[in-house]
């Protein structure tokens, strides 16, 4: 005779998806082994679940302005009231490293007199990477084959959505070619896409992460942005780029005193937190990048924003 309660444990523990069991108070009273080994893996302590609440860990992330920890709270509350009969959100989980969808299902059952709710997260990073792909024919800018300006406002909204959920470190470059329309006039304006078209290839060699991104922002300014990255670590890459792009010894004769190609740059870090926008994160980049422009252009100007919230 199986013991039925080893057995089911046994089964749960070989499904891919990570299993939790509360009671009407968001206390956790059961955990897969999925779910002990995801939070092994992403550092987080699973020890000592019995003593975790589910619906709390859920509150502080909406406290803290996390728009996902607010719609998964929201969702438990209405099936343990009753309200709706299940509950299902597809979200983001990114690492520095890989990118991660997961979507997480929430229904409930009876037991004895009690009501419990079963709480999955599923791994959809397949699909998702999938329909990334066919999204990407919309976001990618034609002549430079970077993100578009598009791509790059959602891609910096989810970036610093996550930073601002994990404490981290976030920089965003702004870059604008110095005395562009000089290089226009003097060789035509094939001659400058072709510049534009070599300066954005550069770019894409700094931008490997998940959490990295360069796009035409406009014109002849683009925009880098770099998760969990401070404002020592983002300057080391600003730097580096800088240099890279001197040595491409593109010619703009009417460009003094360099007559090449050179470009001015305003580098904004910061770690999002409730009380500093994102608005305040691109316009603080802008007036960093006016302040280069001002001061002789071909420098780098950085400030960190870093605020105690």
């Amino acid at each position: 005779m199986l013991d039925d309660k080893l057995f089911l444990k046994l089964v749960l523990d070989t499904m891919p998806e990570q299993v939790v069991v509360i009671n009407k108070e968001g206390e956790m009273v059961f955990i897969n082994k999925g779910w002990q080994n995801f939070g092994e893996e992403n550092d987080c302590s699973c020890g000592a679940w019995e003593k975790e609440n589910y619906l709390f860990t859920c509150k502080k992330a909406a406290d803290n302005g996390d728009e996902i920890g607010e719609r998964a709270l929201k969702g438990i509350n209405a099936v343990i009231n009753a309200e709706q009969e299940a509950f299902y959100l597809e979200y983001p989980c990114h690492s520095d490293d890989e990118k991660r969808w997961f979507m997480m299902r929430v229904v409930p059952f009876k037991y004895s007199t009690d009501f419990y709710y079963v709480i999955t997260h599923q791994n959809i990073t397949e699909r998702k990477l999938a329909e990334e792909e066919v999204q990407k024919l919309a976001n990618i800018d034609g002549l430079t084959d970077i993100f578009n300006r598009g791509y790059f406002d959602s891609f910096l909204e989810q970036e610093w959505n996550r930073c601002k959920r994990l404490n981290m470190p976030l920089s965003l470059a702004l870059i604008d070619l110095d005395d562009f329309k000089l290089l226009n006039d003097t060789y035509g304006h094939q001659q400058g896409d072709e510049c534009l078209k070599q300066v954005a290839a550069v770019l894409k060699q700094y931008t490997k992460r998940p959490s990295d991104i360069c796009a035409r922002f406009g014109g002849e300014e683009f925009v880098l942005v770099y998760g969990n990255t401070n404002s020592e670590q983002a300057t080391i890459i600003i730097n580096a780029i800088v240099e890279q792009l001197k040595q491409l010894n593109i010619c703009n004769e009417r460009s003094l005193p360099s007559k090449t190609l050179t470009v001015s740059v305003g580098l904004a870090s910061v770690i999002p937190c409730n009380s500093y926008k994102i608005q305040n994160m691109v316009k603080e980049a802008d007036d960093l990048l006016y302040k280069a422009k001002t001061a002789g252009k071909n420098l780098v100007c950085a400030a960190d924003l870093t605020v105690v919230d």
